[in-house]
């Protein structure tokens, strides 16, 4: 089991401090793995088992799993995401990496948008990027920016008043996750096992509850375009046929503004990468052999 062989990693940001967890040999190439919204570093553990000659460093979020949560006056922006992983590049190129050597960027659904973003404007960082059921980014109508931040500022203060769920066990929390998902229990609780914690005699979930408000603001579709066709690493994208809806619109959408794009789709969910991680991991394999000398 790749479990066992995992070894847990540590990053001091500026601001903050995210954890995550490395498998695979020193020597071998690195990738970087960003997760979904409100999922983890362990939504990788499938993958991990599947490419041990691969370096993976897989990450949680700020606000998710065992990392830090952004200050109390802070939010959860899109764009700070990208600031949040340039950090953490620019720090692996300090002390595992060669000089000026770029990773690949491996990012599943939000991970995969914010993969996008790093790849455009910091494209000397970035080696190949691998999508996974995710393409493109979420943009909207210059048109609703008044009623987007209007709901943006109302979620803020009803999150207020909220509370999280409380478990009496691991597997309790896992059975809730398993109900809003596309996979089975023992996938739920990987998720569970890294991203719960206790409250008392009960367990919750760590993600910040911030996680859930409304976006105070979009890109336009303009500023989408940009990004994607500034980016200029070869790219695999792997997409679900019973993905959900957003990603699907988002791959008829943003498919065409690529510079360099594979595309394969699978008969699978949203969480492919977890649920059919042998099919994945092949297609991953195969992409990278392609560019030996990014690696």
């Amino acid at each position: 089991m790749v479990g066992a062989l995992l070894q847990p990693v540590s990053y001091q940001l500026r601001q903050l401090i995210l954890q995550g967890w490395q498998s695979g040999p020193a020597d071998g190439p690195l990738c970087l793995c960003l997760h979904g919204w409100l999922d983890n570093a362990n939504s990788f553990l499938p993958l991990a088992e599947q490419l041990p000659q691969l370096q993976l460093i897989a990450i949680d979020l700020p606000g998710h799993g065992q990392s830090d949560h952004r200050s109390p006056d802070a939010h959860y922006h899109f764009l700070d995401w990208v600031d949040d992983v340039v950090q953490l590049l620019h720090l692996l190129q300090l002390h595992q990496l060669s000089a000026n050597q770029p990773v690949v960027l491996i990012g599943h659904s939000m991970g995969g948008m914010i993969a996008t973003a790093v790849a455009a404007s910091f494209p000397e960082l970035v080696s190949q990027l691998v999508l996974l059921d995710s393409v493109g980014l979420v943009t909207g109508p210059e048109q609703d920016t008044v009623s987007q931040l209007r709901k943006a500022v109302l979620s803020r203060q009803k999150r207020l008043d909220k509370r999280k769920p409380l478990y009496p066990d691991l597997v309790s929390a896992a059975q809730a996750r398993q109900a809003q998902s596309d996979f089975d229990l023992a996938t739920a609780l990987l998720l569970a096992e890294r991203g719960t914690l206790l409250d008392g005699d009960t367990l919750t979930w760590s993600a910040d509850l911030r996680l859930r408000e409304v976006s105070a603001y979009r890109l336009s579709d303009a500023q989408g375009c940009q990004l994607i066709e500034s980016v200029a690493a070869p790219t695999l994208a792997i997409v679900a046929k019973q993905g959900i809806e957003l990603m699907q619109q988002g791959r008829q959408r943003w498919q065409p503004h690529y510079q360099h794009l594979q595309l394969h789709e699978l008969d699978a969910g949203h969480h492919l990468h977890m649920t059919h991680s042998i099919e994945v991991a092949a297609k991953i394999s195969s992409f990278l052999a392609s560019y030996p000398a990014k690696c």
